[in-house]
């Protein structure tokens, strides 16, 4: 399958449904018990390749997304359809399309680990030459060729991860539902997991994840979706929300070479910089001479700064814009939305 642009991966709409989406979601809600409203009005578009990470506070809703995008829950009301299989009529057709990895996966512990692979090939209805080819290419994507005459048991957290992973690609799916894959691992492990969602890309997956490792997720990303109280708040490629935070002001890291012997300090780097017209804000960093200097709104002349502080005598090593951090766009974009 060829991999599409990865910063198309995502867009939100209120009517969902063009043609090149590979997921729409037109404005779901899911109900528990007729009392419980678990998510509302949520709609958004998912096209091949990329990876978007779906992101919220605990009880928002995202599990029960992708519980649902895997058709274990049905909405309440409104539409999904998943590479053009309607969600309510066609659910065999979607499961044969995705793959979905729980949060918590069990293991049959006595079994090896080509023996579990291929009970769950038979699941799929993978038998014969199919299934052992089957077996073999998830075991080299997953990196699990040594292990499959281990037995499940014996496995570390982290080999287990990679054999659920290695389960829910037996059939070739196209879309990937990851519930918290890096949950209780390492951070070796963590960083191999990484590679292997960025792997998997490559090979033209497309790819949820959801987290609660924002810095993770903000590396590997190239979509966001951001549930709050149940509600989509945002979705959007991972440029966009760094812009929408920027809006607001645009953060610039300054770092200056300290000259004791010319009496220039950080505490004068501050004093100079405070009184620049237009600077919003200003925190100094972990390091000598280093200072994050944000901008009021609508101020666009930002290397004024650079050039005043040469003008003065500062050794200017480095000024550059701050890249926003994946946790940072989320505390923004969330801000006021919690009661």
């Amino acid at each position: 399958m060829a991999a599409a642009s990865p910063a198309d991966a995502l867009s939100s709409s209120n009517v969902p449904g063009a043609s090149s989406a590979l997921l729409s979601v037109n404005n779901i809600e899911v109900i528990y018990d007729h009392v419980i409203l678990v998510l509302k009005g949520v709609s958004l578009e998912v096209r091949p390749g990329g990876i978007v990470a779906l992101l919220g506070a605990n009880g928002a809703g995202k599990t029960t997304t992708l519980k649902m995008l895997a058709t274990i829950l049905r909405p309440t009301s409104g539409q999904v359809t998943i590479a053009g299989h309607d969600l309510a009529r066609d659910r065999g057709a979607i499961r044969r399309v995705i793959g979905y990895m729980p949060d918590v996966c069990g293991l049959y512990e006595e079994m090896m680990v080509h023996e579990y692979l291929r009970f769950f090939a038979a699941v799929y209805g993978i038998r014969g030459a199919a299934a052992t080819k089957a077996i073999d290419d998830a075991l080299q994507v997953t990196g699990l060729e040594s292990k499959a005459e281990a037995l499940c048991g014996d496995l570390s957290r982290g080999m287990s991860q990679r054999l659920h992973l290695a389960r829910v690609l037996l059939h070739d799916p196209k879309l990937l539902l990851l519930d918290e894959p890096a949950s209780g691992l390492d951070p070796r492990a963590r960083i191999e997991f990484k590679d292997l969602v960025l792997t998997l890309r490559a090979m033209g997956k497309t790819l949820i994840v959801s987290s609660h490792i924002l810095s993770e997720l903000g590396e590997i990303s190239d979509s966001v979706a951001i549930l709050e109280q149940s509600r989509l708040v945002y979705s959007g490629p991972v440029e966009d929300i760094s812009e929408q935070v920027h809006r607001e002001g645009r953060v610039f890291q300054v770092r200056v070479r300290e000259e004791p012997a010319e009496g220039r300090s950080g505490a004068d780097l501050v004093e100079i910089v405070r009184g620049m017209p237009a600077v919003d804000a200003i925190r100094e960093g972990d390091r000598p001479g280093q200072i994050f200097v944000r901008f009021q709104p609508d101020h666009t002349d930002h290397h004024a700064l650079n050039a005043e502080l040469v003008r003065r005598g500062f050794k200017v090593e480095h000024f550059g814009l701050e890249q926003v951090r994946l946790e940072d766009a989320f505390l923004h974009i969330t801000k006021g939305l919690v009661q």
